[in-house]
C-alpha cells in the first residue's frame, strides 16, 4: 500500500480526471480537509453534491460531478501550496482568479474558505488551489 505526501493533490488529481472523463460521481478517501475542500466546491457551484460514505470499509467521501452539456462545470484545478513550497497570502494580497471567474481556496485560522469569503473576513492563510 503506498502512502500519499499529499492528500489534497490527490482529490484534486480525481476530480480533474474525473471531469475529464465525464463521470457522473467519484470516490476519494476522507479526510477533513478534503471534506471541507469538497463543501466549498459544492458551496460554490462546481460539484452537485457531496457524501461521507462510512459503509466501506475505510471512510470515504463520494462526489457527484456537476454534468452541464455532457461537460463538468470544472474546467480547470491548480494545486499552489505544496508540501516542499508552502504559500500564504494576506487577507489584501488574496488573488482573483481569471478576472473573478473562478475561485481560490485557503486555510485559515477561521477553517477552510474560499478567497472571497477570506477576503470579506479580513483573513488570509495558506493558499491550497485554484478551481475555474
Amino acid at each position: 500500500m503506498s502512502t500519499v505526501t499529499d492528500p489534497i493533490a490527490d482529490l484534486l488529481s480525481r476530480v480533474r480526471n474525473a471531469a475529464a472523463a465525464q463521470k457522473p460521481e467519484l470516490f476519494v478517501p476522507y479526510s477533513k480537509i478534503k471534506a471541507e475542500v469538497t463543501r466549498i466546491l459544492k458551496d460554490e457551484g462546481y460539484i452537485t453534491d457531496y457524501a461521507v460514505d462510512t459503509e466501506a470499509a475505510h471512510p470515504r467521501i463520494r462526489i457527484t460531478n456537476k454534468l452541464v452539456d455532457r461537460k463538468s462545470a470544472i474546467t480547470g484545478l491548480k494545486r499552489v501550496s505544496t508540501p516542499g513550497l508552502r504559500r500564504y497570502v494576506g487577507s489584501k494580497e488574496i488573488p482573483r482568479v481569471l478576472g473573478g471567474m473562478g475561485i481560490a481556496i485557503l486555510s485559515t485560522p477561521r477553517g477552510v474558505m474560499s478567497g472571497r469569503e477570506a477576503k470579506k473576513q479580513n483573513v488570509g492563510g495558506e493558499l491550497l488551489a485554484y478551481v475555474w
